[in-house]
């Protein structure tokens, strides 16, 4: 099931890109990302987990990871 509060966009550009997985996978404190096979796997039963560090926007490429605030229709973005 899908986050109830928090849900995160990644742009299809850099969903394959085993770097760019890795460095999510190794910034996210609390685990919603995984490097798998395909690239960047998202662990949705982790997405509520989410503190809003922002330490995946900056992990990823400027503009391509926004992390959805569902709650308030807001977004933290590069």
């Amino acid at each position: 099931m899908p986050g109830i509060f928090i849900d995160v966009d990644i742009d299809e550009s850099i969903r394959s890109d085993a770097e760019v997985a890795k460095r999510l996978e190794e910034s996210c404190p609390v685990d919603i990302f995984a490097a798998g096979e395909a690239g960047v796997e998202v662990v949705e039963e982790n997405l509520d987990e989410c503190v809003l560090c922002e330490l995946c926007i900056k992990a990823a490429p400027p503009g391509k990871l926004r992390v959805l605030k569902l709650y308030d229709g807001s977004a933290l973005e590069a």
